[in-house]
């Protein structure tokens, strides 16, 4: 299976996402050998926008910072300074009754799914869970959206009167993409979220999220270190390195002509050809 082409997201109006000055810090306590704590930037004044109806690909190699982005921008961890405008909403303000209801509108696939789903709990519960919390819906309301959902991305309704002991990991993420896009949301923080499928369901999900992008204006902070995906994926791309920006801009034009020295040292450690790389097609 391959990735269908599509034309260039083409978007006006505000942006979807807008972000200036980001930073999180981490600090180390004492030990033994140090009396004194030490500090680690995570993410160091990173500025961000997204248009409605486009996706921004974020990548940089293991511990850049760009998953901690992911979770900032959905306050799922609180920055230490900078602003962060997400759906023309100053979400720095929200409570947490309206934090709530703002993930109704932006949602997040998780790189892990193993640590993000409730063990406990039946898929359907897990997937319905978010619809749950958003109100308005029945029970059977909520199943059938789950089981239209879970079919979408290419499990059955019976998976859903399983726990997640019994399913793989590649099914288990699918699980996951189902659960975001529950809501029917606008804006959503996609980490690593193909990584642990195979080829032909990474089509499948990129399939997907293209076109629910395109049904419903959908914006994407695509989180990944595969390059070739994001090429195929993204309109935009900033690269991260120790936490910090180092190039943004078109897609095309950051991998065709990258200005950063960091982005051509990434960019050369692409394998020329793979199979992997054949069976995706723009």
């Amino acid at each position: 299976m391959t990735v269908q082409s599509s034309e260039p997201a083409v978007s006006t109006g505000r942006a979807t996402l807008s972000v200036r000055g980001l930073t999180k810090t981490y600090g180390n306590g004492p030990t033994l050998l140090r009396r004194k704590g030490s500090t680690f930037t995570a993410v160091d004044s990173v500025d961000l926008d997204i248009a409605p109806g486009t996706t921004m690909g974020l990548v940089g190699e293991s511990g850049a910072g760009k998953s901690t982005v992911g979770r900032l921008v959905l306050r799922l961890i609180e920055p230490d300074s900078g602003s962060i405008e997400l759906l023309g909403t100053d979400i720095a303000a929200l409570g947490r009754r309206e934090l709530e209801k703002m993930r109704s509108d932006a949602t997040m696939i998780f790189q892990d799914p193993y640590t993000s789903l409730n063990p406990r709990m039946l898929i359907k519960d897990s997937v319905t869970e978010p619809l749950l919390v958003k109100g308005g819906s029945s029970r059977a309301q909520r199943y059938a959206k789950a089981t239209d959902m879970i079919k979408r991305v290419g499990l059955t309704a019976a998976h859903l009167e399983r726990y997640p002991y019994e399913m793989s990991g590649g099914q288990l993420q699918r699980v996951t993409i189902a659960r975001a896009l529950i809501t029917d949301p606008s804006f959503m923080v996609c980490d690593e979220p193909v990584a642990a499928l195979d080829v032909s369901t990474q089509a499948q999900v990129i399939n997907l999220l293209r076109d629910l992008q395109t049904e419903r204006g959908l914006a994407y902070l695509f989180i990944s270190h595969d390059l070739r995906l994001v090429r195929l994926i993204a309109d935009n791309v900033s690269v991260m390195k120790r936490g910090r920006i180092m190039e943004t801009g078109d897609a095309v034009a950051v991998f065709d002509h990258p200005q950063h020295e960091y982005t051509r040292e990434l960019l050369s450690a692409i394998p020329g050809r793979s199979p992997r790389l054949r069976r995706f097609s723009r």
